[in-house]
């Protein structure tokens, strides 16, 4: 797989990322607060609940400042000496481990206002922290997820793709949040050919990656072994391919998915287009769980998450991670200099 280009040292986005909320009862407030100690990532302020974060910090012992600010702009000079938070105050308080749909407006609220703030220019990216789809469901929310969502507020008529990423491997899964027996019937050469050419052009102008290579999994085992398995690959996969191909992407396959993701077959292409949700995540996680990050394509704007969930199991007690984070903030930041133009 081809690196991208990083940014010039020491170059980054002109205006800060903003850092959603997440569920307040998983490990979101923790690895914001972890996130600032280290000061490793670019200046980013979190649409949160302020006196939840300082009481956080005191909880856990992490001895992280929380200033308060008004504007993004605010950002830079209270980064080097507190973790700047917008003020978005819980409806009520967040216990760890217990979500609480009554929290589901401002979780929402959090993700509405950062999209606002990068698309009015005054953040350079949206990095957002783990949601839990139950409790916003709870609460009147009308979406898959995240991805779907964001492609609502950013008003865009092509579908949303989600990409998985992380230095050893990128990938992008063609169905995500349904079921298998759904995925199967869903699968359709037009819906691979677009999530692929939305990948290519972003490997492109996200990524820097000139002539962007895309390993194309098979469906069946063996890649249906000339049918005698399957007849998706050659009905819908293959077909698929050479349409990539007509419209100069290199694209190749369908290659059986067992043999695609060990370290010489990696070294052949930039992004694997996989067919279902499981068939993208479980080699990326196998491979970088805590580095790992959740890359939306398509959008109008700049968006990442740490590859994990809200760990409701470990919240409140210290343990959680902050690697990912670190990871979706770099990977914004780069982004977001990538499209400004900036060196």
């Amino acid at each position: 797989m081809t690196a991208p280009a990083p940014p010039d040292s020491g170059s980054g986005p002109a205006k800060p990322l903003v850092l959603t909320m997440g569920d307040p009862a998983g490990i979101g407030g923790e690895i914001a607060l972890k996130a600032w100690l280290s000061q490793k990532s670019q200046p980013f302020f979190i649409i949160d609940d302020a006196v939840r974060l300082k009481q956080l910090s005191e909880k856990l012992g992490l001895g992280v400042p929380v200033a308060e600010i008004r504007t993004a702009a605010e950002t830079v000079k209270a980064f080097t000496t507190a973790l700047p938070v917008l003020n978005l105050a819980l409806a009520t308080n967040a216990i760890p481990g217990q979500p609480d749909a009554e929290n589901g407006k401002s979780i929402i609220a959090s993700i509405t206002t950062a999209v606002d703030m990068v698309r009015s220019g005054e953040a350079s990216a949206v990095v957002t922290n783990p949601i839990h789809k139950k409790t916003l469901y709870d609460a009147g929310f009308e979406f898959p997820g995240h991805t779907e969502f964001l492609a609502q507020l950013a008003k865009i008529d092509t579908p949303p793709v989600m990409m998985l990423a992380s230095p050893e491997l990128r990938v992008v899964p063609v169905t995500v949040h349904v079921s298998i027996a759904d995925a199967l019937s869903n699968l359709n050469e037009n819906d691979i050919v677009t999530m692929a050419t939305i990948t290519a052009q972003a490997l492109e102008k996200d990524f820097a990656i000139r002539g962007p290579r895309l390993a194309v999994c098979g469906l069946n085992p063996h890649a249906g072994e000339e049918g005698a398995m399957g007849q998706e690959e050659t009905t819908i996969i293959a077909p698929a391919i050479d349409t990539l191909k007509n419209r100069g992407i290199d694209a190749s396959g369908p290659w059986p998915p067992d043999t695609l993701f060990h370290d010489a077959a990696r070294k052949t292409y930039d992004a694997a287009i996989c067919m279902y949700h499981d068939q993208a995540l479980i080699p990326i996680k196998t491979l970088d769980f805590d580095g790992a990050v959740n890359v939306t394509l398509g959008l109008p704007f700049v968006r990442t998450s740490p590859d994990h969930g809200t760990a409701f199991n470990i919240a409140g007690t210290g343990k959680a991670s902050e690697r990912s984070l670190l990871a979706a903030l770099d990977m914004a930041a780069e982004m977001a200099t990538r499209r400004s133009g900036l060196p």
